[in-house]
């Protein structure tokens, strides 16, 4: 059994919404509480305030930047990973997470969920893009209405994937 810390992936909107900003913040938060380290896109928006959530309460942070400067990223971003690779750094967003929590968003957003659902990692929605259900996709969406909740349905949806594909040795 590995001992290593949960990675979980939050995106989101670079100009979201009042709404989008608490509950990134929370989310942030409820992560540190669970000891699970934040991935995200490292600047500002979502990916901010999801870092400050987690710093508030000594969370560990990694930004995954599009450019190749790490000074770029926010505040509370422990560990920069300048990329130089624009919105293609959006692939290493996702997949660096065993889930990820999709917050807000605008078409950078919809993008790393269609990487993510194509990859075979969980989703889960809050307050983000409803798309069509389809019976033919092997996982869909997973929404929810509060930070708690999308924590709790990331850590089971974690635990799923790693029964499935079987765990990190």
């Amino acid at each position: 059994m590995s001992s290593r810390k949960a990675m979980i992936s939050v995106i989101g909107a670079s100009k979201p919404s009042t709404k989008g900003l608490a509950l990134a913040e929370s989310v942030g938060v409820e992560l540190a509480n669970r000891g699970a380290v934040v991935i995200c896109g490292g600047l500002g928006g979502i990916m901010k305030a999801v870092c400050r959530g987690a710093k508030k309460n000594g969370g560990t942070t990694i930004g995954i930047l599009p450019s190749a400067n790490p000074s770029e990223a926010n505040s509370y971003v422990d560990f920069p990973i300048a990329t130089g690779m624009g919105q293609a750094r959006n692939v290493i967003v996702v997949s660096t997470g065993e889930a990820v929590i999709a917050i807000d968003g605008a078409y950078g957003t919809l993008s790393e969920i269609g990487h993510a659902l194509a990859a075979g990692i969980p989703v889960i929605g809050l307050n983000t893009w409803e798309l069509p259900s389809r019976i033919d996709l092997p996982i869909e969406i997973i929404y929810t209405h509060t930070a708690a909740e999308a924590v709790d349905k990331a850590f089971e949806a974690t635990l799923w994937r790693k029964n499935r594909h079987g765990a990190n040795k």
